[in-house]
């Protein structure tokens, strides 16, 4: 159906006659009245009454009036977004970042990238549990969240960006492992620090330690970075975390970071958005520059994607 044929019948039906739709569109009235009856031969149905006052639109004639006004509205759309699509990225940009991640510590330089590549992204950045951001992602208060991946969550989908091995992190004078690697069953004989059992984190190690029927010493829920450095350096308890979030999260600090194994236990950052709904624009420029970053972190750390 051509749009065209669509502007001339809502301009029309607007006016109220064909005359002074012809005058208003600078068309010729017999060619609009030619417009008009091809879309009735198209349709099958008449779609205007005539009449010495002007034209009104039928039922099926109101019906198209309906649609024609929402398509015209998205070509225009279309058009506007064709437009500007090779002007820079501009917009608010939602980002939720799981706590006790690597990802965490991309936070200062994904605000510094994203302000110097993209100076009219407005980023909102916040820390948030798997668990409890479905309805947030799905009505549109975030775009997209780089978390620990909690599982299928209806309405939201999953797409898995790393997968590492948890790791041991202890105050270095704590005799345990080997230097390399420890053991869950060895891990098991310390006091742990670990945050709340919402967070997936968690999760995963206490379904590694019921699997083996080992328990889990738990010291403290900690949430806060700043506060389990502290305990940790002061030799109250010890965390268990992927390695490239340890080496994130205490660059400066001389911890013990040994690999769990016997079994090994495994956890899963992944980028969530909504099922249904595509990033916009700005949305996808940040979510390309955050896979650079954490593809570089991962260089670093490991040498390239960890195992």
């Amino acid at each position: 159906m051509d749009t065209r044929k669509l502007e001339y019948f809502v301009k029309i039906v607007d006016a109220g006659s064909i005359t002074k739709a012809a005058a208003a569109l600078h068309v010729a009235q017999p060619a609009l009245s030619q417009q008009v009856s091809a879309l009735e031969k198209d349709l099958k149905q008449r779609l205007l009454i005539r009449s010495k006052q002007g034209v009104e639109p039928t039922a099926a004639g109101n019906t198209l009036y309906r649609h024609a006004q929402s398509i015209l509205r998205l070509v225009e759309q279309a058009r506007q977004d064709v437009a500007t699509s090779g002007a820079a990225p501009s917009g608010r940009v939602s980002i939720a970042i799981a706590p006790y991640s690597m990802a965490s510590s991309l936070a200062p330089q994904i605000v510094q990238e994203v302000a110097k590549r993209y100076p009219d992204i407005v980023l909102h950045l916040t820390e948030i549990f798997g668990g409890v951001l479905s309805e947030s992602i799905k009505n549109g208060k975030l775009d997209m969240a780089l978390i620990y991946e909690p599982g299928e969550i209806r309405g939201v989908r999953f797409t898995t960006m790393i997968v590492e091995d948890l790791h041991l992190v202890t105050h270095p004078d704590v005799q345990v492992g080997n230097g390399q690697t420890v053991t869950l069953e060895e891990a098991s004989t310390l006091g742990l620090f670990l945050p709340e059992r919402i967070h997936t984190l968690r999760q995963i190690v206490e379904k590694g330690f019921h699997d083996k029927e080992l328990s889990l010493k738990l010291v403290s829920e900690v949430e806060s970075v700043p506060s389990l450095i502290r305990l940790i350096g002061e030799n109250l308890g010890a965390a268990i975390l992927p390695k490239s979030a340890a080496d994130a999260l205490f660059p400066d600090q001389n911890f013990k970071v040994l690999k769990i194994v016997e079994p090994a236990l495994q956890s899963k950052i992944a980028l969530c958005t909504a099922e249904h709904e595509p990033l916009s624009e700005a949305a996808s420029a940040v979510l390309i520059l955050m896979r650079e970053m954490i593809k570089s972190r991962l260089l670093t750390t490991y040498g390239g994607a960890p195992k």
